[in-house]
């Protein structure tokens, strides 16, 4: 079987989407250049020092990835053009998969099926126009939202297979017309040999962010208990990584000469265990009117690393599920600053719960979402048969569920 992936990023580019489908390109035994990605140039921020994996990597467009409005259609229309060519004369995929870096990268996929007669699945990671109008990029019923649309839901339809990472997200392209039968749920996954529990620091509460700070993200209602707590000895927050929305955060926290935060750069990818492991509650936030139009995948590193999920998002979220679900943390409604301090201050008396919260965390993470089990799901929804031996047994098991 001739595997193509395509999407913006790949290794050594640390995006979320880039490490996911790095992870899923190394499981499938090569064999006669059967695995191919098409990728952009890697500039995203810290970068996977792991080894290349063993696939046919062609990058494609000039311009690198941007985070600047004008600079990143740049980068999109670039890369869109490079991976068209290229796709397009190139040898025939048997399955190609495309992901959502840029948007509307499926019609690349509705193209080669058309034309080549390939199967195409859509791995959605970013629901599309729905997340731009969220996040008032596009305004609702514009012009520009129901051509983008338009566009992607043809798409959509017409692909064998259209991969969401929650059942939030499930919901959100049936309501775009999208035959349930299309739609297959697989969600997200960390690597619980690259993430351990260790140890919890002593000293101070310490509430753990990692990772991009973008758009889609809540920072007011934790501004609102970074205030409460500034001279507090007991609380301390830590945020590493970067994104849209951080250098507004560290502006507030440097305007009100707030101590008990720290600001880090991103992670490696060797190291996230180790900084994960430095809290003793992973934060994930989410603004309420994108619950299903992203799905944060924050929450299977901090299972993984056996620390409790504090999600700030709404209660239809995949977050708040797994919560819900396997006990494992706490969600407090975006906007409610009282809840989130009467949580810090019942924990940080209360070191206990966090204790036995961690546990059954780390339990429903290898039960669920570690790496060889996210990988395997993939895996049959595409219909790939030569896995890793790590990933092999795991298939059978998937299949009885």
């Amino acid at each position: 079987m001739r595997l193509l992936f395509i999407n913006q990023f790949f290794w050594p580019d640390t995006a979320a989407t880039g490490q996911l489908l790095t992870d899923v390109v190394r499981a499938v035994v090569p064999g006669n250049g059967s695995v191919s990605v098409l990728c952009g140039r890697p500039d995203y921020g810290a970068v996977d020092e792991s080894p290349a994996p063993d696939a046919i990597v062609m990058r494609c467009g000039p311009a690198r990835f941007s985070r600047g409005k004008l600079r990143r259609v740049i980068s999109y229309a670039s890369f869109l053009a490079g991976a068209g060519w290229k796709a397009l004369r190139g040898p025939r995929a048997d399955v190609v998969v495309t992901l959502t870096t840029p948007p509307l990268l499926s019609l690349l996929g509705t193209a080669l099926k058309r034309l080549r007669g390939s199967r195409h699945y859509i791995w959605e990671m970013d629901v599309y126009p729905d997340i731009a109008v969220d996040l008032g990029v596009l305004k609702r019923g514009s012009l520009a939202a129901r051509a983008i649309g338009a566009m992607a839901d043809w798409s959509r339809r017409r692909a064998d297979g259209v991969i969401a990472l929650g059942e939030d997200m499930k919901a959100r392209l049936i309501a775009r017309g999208i035959p349930e039968h299309k739609i297959h749920v697989a969600e997200n996954w960390a690597d619980g040999r690259e993430i351990v529990p260790l140890p919890f620091p002593s000293g101070p509460l310490v509430i753990h962010y990692s990772g991009n700070l973008g758009l889609a993200h809540d920072i007011e209602t934790v501004m609102g208990a970074l205030v409460h707590f500034a001279d507090d000895p007991r609380v301390r927050f830590v945020f590493a990584g970067g994104g849209p929305r951080r250098a507004h955060l560290e502006s507030f926290c440097r305007d009100r000469n707030l101590r008990n935060v720290a600001f880090e750069p991103y992670s490696s990818r060797a190291a996230l265990g180790q900084s994960l492991g430095s809290g003793h509650i992973g934060l994930v936030t989410q603004l309420p009117e994108t619950c299903g139009s992203v799905v944060p995948s924050k929450t299977y590193g901090i299972m993984a690393a056996g620390r409790p999920t504090l999600y700030i998002g709404p209660r239809d979220g995949t977050p708040a599920a797994i919560i819900q679900k396997h006990r494992c943390g706490w969600q407090i409604d975006p906007g409610d600053v009282p809840a989130l301090i009467a949580l810090f201050e019942h924990l940080s008396e209360n070191r206990s719960l966090i204790r036995e919260t961690r546990a059954r965390a780390r339990q429903a993470f290898d039960q669920n979402y570690d790496l060889p089990i996210g990988v395997a799901r993939i895996a049959a929804i595409l219909g790939i048969q030569n896995l890793t031996s790590q990933l092999s047994a795991v298939g059978p098991q998937l299949a009885d569920r």
